[in-house]
């Protein structure tokens, strides 16, 4: 048999060090523009009809099928979980130690948790975020992300919530999703960097649109809900401000009203 040159075998190994596989590379991540329609569903059965790029839809209740079938029909897919309380009705709630679990945060089965353990939560949250890749998702909605303005239970900071935040963020962004920050409006400016979008509920109610400019200037998509507001108050402004509002019930079953 003839043995190949010096030259080819060197060439060989210099693609081989440098050529890794796609299932070992994430690949670019999604990245939604301001103004983008979307869908938020997130009770009752899903509704595919309506006729927006964008669906956000509980991670845990949808299969890789449902995804798929939303990706055939165009649609990116944006996987919700809650990154910062526990609930008790997820598969892997016995997995969290009572340590980490706080004080109820208004929702049936839910309780803040104690970001300060990341040493707990990180391979929990990189679980979760694995289901989301899995399932094929495009990126991340981690809720209850401003624990440190709650009464959790935990003398939680500022800095506790920038730490734990931008760990969820890097969680996402090392599988390549995408992910949006959830609420914390206050800390925006320190954290518009890290985030792909941002999702927002009730900022025309309480007067803090403005505050997400910094996503829109950024060219990131704002996801903005209002439950308590009739749209012929806030549409205006919002599509001022380019941000992709709707009215939902606080169910957030299928019904929808887009500005």
């Amino acid at each position: 048999m003839r043995r190949p040159s010096l030259l080819v075998a060197l060439l060989v190994l210099l693609l081989a060090g440098c050529t890794r596989g796609s299932d070992d590379t994430p690949g670019p991540r999604w990245r939604p523009r301001p103004g983008t329609a979307w869908q938020w569903q997130l009770s009752g059965r899903l509704d595919t009809s309506v006729d927006v790029p964008v669906y956000d839809i509980d991670g845990f209740d949808h299969s890789e099928a449902t995804v798929a079938g939303l990706h055939d029909d165009g649609r990116k897919v944006i996987c919700y979980l809650s990154t910062g309380a526990w609930e008790e009705f997820r598969p892997d709630a016995g997995d969290f130690p009572k340590p980490v679990l706080g004080r109820g945060n208004g929702w049936k089965g839910e309780r803040w948790l104690d970001i300060r353990r990341t040493d707990v939560l990180e391979p929990l949250m990189a679980a979760r975020v694995d289901m989301c890749r899995d399932k094929g998702f495009d990126a991340v909605e981690p809720d209850n992300m401003d624990g440190y303005r709650n009464d959790t239970g935990f003398p939680l900071t500022a800095q506790d919530q920038l730490r734990y935040n931008r760990l969820i963020a890097r969680l996402a962004h090392d599988r390549g999703l995408a992910v949006g920050l959830k609420n914390d409006l206050d800390q925006i400016p320190e954290l518009v960097d890290d985030f792909d979008f941002a999702v927002n509920e009730q900022c025309a109610q309480y007067d803090e649109c403005q505050a997400l400019e910094p996503f829109v200037e950024a060219d990131k998509a704002v996801f903005h809900v209002e439950y308590e507001v009739p749209t012929r108050r806030f549409c205006a402004e919002s599509r001022r401000l380019k941000l992709s509002s709707l009215l939902k019930k606080y169910e957030l079953g299928a019904w929808r009203r887009a500005c």
